[in-house]
């Protein structure tokens, strides 16, 4: 189903994945104070035609009654796609990738990262780092999946 809704534009799969995400760890969501998708690179959303982490984070957003800021990072820099790459590749190919956008205030706020699978965490650690650098006072993930 992942699959399907990344590279197949099936869409409409999101909708059962983000709710059994939200039924399956609710108690996660709590005290968080807003979502913040994982950005993709402007060219990799003219390639897809959509941004995966925003789809997720819509349905999140309303099962949980909390604000997506979809804006508040970019993705500043190209990156290859991670599914080839080792773990320390990964973490070299993220690294710098991305910034906040400054449209949207994250200090001292508990911010919940969305993404769609976490592989090795290479990702979310630097989307994390930067979050954390620009005054968050706690970052949590949430995905639909963990590759192993």
């Amino acid at each position: 189903m992942i699959h399907g809704l990344k590279y197949d534009c099936r869409t409409h799969l999101r909708r059962p994945l983000a709710l059994l995400t939200a039924e399956r760890v609710a108690s996660f969501a709590l005290g968080a104070d807003m979502l913040v998708p994982v950005p993709l690179h402007v060219r990799r959303i003219r390639q897809r035609g959509f941004n995966q982490s925003i789809l997720l984070g819509e349905l999140l957003s309303c099962e949980w009654g909390m604000p997506l800021e979809r804006r508040a990072m970019q993705r500043v820099r190209w990156t290859e796609p991670q599914i080839n790459l080792s773990a320390s590749e990964r973490r070299q190919n993220v690294r710098g990738a991305f910034k906040l956008s400054g449209s949207v205030d994250v200090s001292g706020r508990r911010v919940i990262l969305v993404d769609d699978v976490i592989t090795t965490g290479s990702t979310v650690d630097e989307c994390a780092r930067v979050l954390r650098a620009g005054g968050a006072e706690r970052v949590l993930v949430v995905t639909i999946a963990r590759a192993q």
